[in-house]
């Protein structure tokens, strides 16, 4: 399932093109947005909003289509921008609810759900407190708890952790993931900072240039060709190389007792091997996992030109 389809969807800001041919399907879950400054990021979340009409194609957000049905598609999503957004001479109950009564809710539903999120969010005890007196960890929490007042079924963050001191980051972070793997909203996290991204999305989709570079599960991004996998032994072995070798089997160190195996027809046969090998040496396998590269080089060869 899907919770937004956008094909050959195109947006220009006069003579520039920020979104080109996008074609993309997003779906349910935590999905990473990921994509240097100026990629576009940023106008594709404003125009599932409805704030832009594009120039050419078209999308759909939750069943409302994106050019025509943008008042309805807003009562179903909530949004965290990445600039502040708050009013001054409004405490934290007052602001939270002013956004869901913006959403349609009625006044004493708004006042209700402004105290439950604004406790879900950490900020029960600064309630009344006009917003801006807040700290900047005090600021990004707010703006998350007027995203989830109205119940949205699709969040979008842009760039949440933005200004934290690295306590402030983690628990943004578990905020979250408690958010999208525990309440069951659906989430598109937008965000050039990709340890963020690892951390609480399951599939990501990667934006430079206004294009679609990549898309899938980040698990599945960072499988490295060829079905590899990292065998450490318990300590060096020179003997267990030369087995590797005995059975033309291909390897390539990475320290004294690491060493990268390069896969056979099955993994199950690659595995197999490895501990023939280790057996033939005299060594003993302290660890044997499938090979991967990080997120950084999934994502380098996504954007490379």
């Amino acid at each position: 399932m899907s919770v937004a389809s956008f094909d050959s969807l195109t947006v220009r800001y006069g003579n520039f093109v920020a979104l080109n041919q996008f074609s993309c399907q997003i779906p349910e879950g935590c999905v990473g947005l990921l994509g240097p400054n100026g990629a576009g990021k940023t106008t594709l979340i404003k125009t599932i909003l409805g704030f832009i009409a594009p120039t050419q194609g078209r999308g759909s957000v939750l069943g409302s289509d994106i050019a025509t049905e943008g008042d309805a598609l807003r009562q179903k999503v909530g949004l965290m921008p990445e600039q502040d957004c708050h009013i001054p001479g409004m405490n934290a109950v007052e602001f939270v609810a002013y956004a869901g009564r913006l959403a349609g809710m009625p006044q004493a539903h708004a006042i209700r759900r402004a105290h439950e999120v604004l406790e879900y969010c950490g900020l029960g005890e600064a309630r009344y407190r006009n917003v801006e007196t807040y700290s900047t960890g005090m600021k990004q929490r707010i703006k998350l708890a007027q995203a989830l007042v109205h119940g949205p079924k699709l969040l979008l963050l842009d760039e949440p952790t933005n200004g934290l001191d690295p306590r402030g980051r983690e628990e943004m972070l578990e905020l979250v993931r408690s958010v999208s793997h525990g309440k069951g909203v659906n989430v598109l996290v937008s965000s050039h900072l990709l340890p963020d991204i690892e951390r609480v999305c399951d599939e990501v989709i990667v934006v430079f240039r206004g294009e679609l570079r990549a898309q899938g599960k980040i698990q599945d991004l960072k499988r490295v060709a060829g079905q590899p996998v990292d065998v450490e032994l318990r300590e060096p072995s020179p003997e267990f190389a030369a087995a590797l070798g005995s059975r033309n089997m291909s390897w390539e160190p990475r320290g004294l007792s690491e060493f990268r195996v390069m896969g056979l027809n099955t993994p199950e046969e690659t595995v197999h091997a490895v501990y023939a090998c280790a057996a033939q040496a005299g060594a003993q396998v302290r660890s044997l996992a499938p090979a991967e590269r990080s997120l950084e080089e999934a994502f380098m060869e996504a954007i490379h030109v």
